[in-house]
């Protein structure tokens, strides 16, 4: 397996490793107080970091699809979802504190581990060729999307996502 695949599959690896310690040890009221930086608590940020690896499964297809049509389509879809950066950000806030209602302390640990073996199998799957395939992406959605993501990219972008926020969290320190 090549070097990038292999640290990719890793950082899915450690992410669930760090989510159930997390979750093992935090208390109720841990889980409940806000976080450092959003306006989430931190069993809402904790849902919004597994929902970063749900999105990548969605995100596939997308890529797949948009980088066999004309450039110019793609940065025009993208375009279109950048001037919905506002309405996107109250979906993206208010979807992950419903979410985490469903998806709580007891489900999301699962949740991930789910989600995180079907990407796995995916990505041992594909080929140098198609983790080439890119898409233009809207930009002002998230810090770690850029102008153009392959698929490689899109794969990567979950564990990105992850420990970007995991830093926000305001739970103690997990044991080196």
């Amino acid at each position: 397996m090549d070097p990038a695949r292999e640290e990719c599959l890793a950082g899915y690896r450690r992410a669930l490793r760090e989510l159930n310690s997390w979750l093992a040890s935090a208390t109720p009221s841990d889980l409940q107080r806000k976080s450092n930086g959003t306006r989430w608590t931190n069993e809402e940020l904790l849902f919004h970091m597994v929902f970063g690896y749900m999105i990548v499964r969605s995100l596939l297809p997308l890529v797949r699809v948009m980088s066999r049509l004309p450039r110019s389509w793609g940065r025009g879809f993208a375009a279109g979802l950048n001037a919905a950066t506002g309405p996107f950000d109250v979906v993206n806030y208010w979807g992950s504190v419903a979410a985490a209602m469903v998806y709580d302390r007891r489900r999301m640990g699962r949740k991930l581990e789910k989600t995180i073996a079907a990407l796995a199998r995916r990505l041992e799957r594909e080929t140098p060729d198609s983790l080439a395939r890119s898409m233009p992406f809207p930009t002002r959605w998230d810090p770690f999307f850029v102008a153009d993501m392959t698929l490689a990219d899109t794969y990567a972008y979950a564990t990105q996502h992850f420990d970007f926020h995991a830093k926000q969290l305001s739970l103690r320190s997990l044991e080196p």
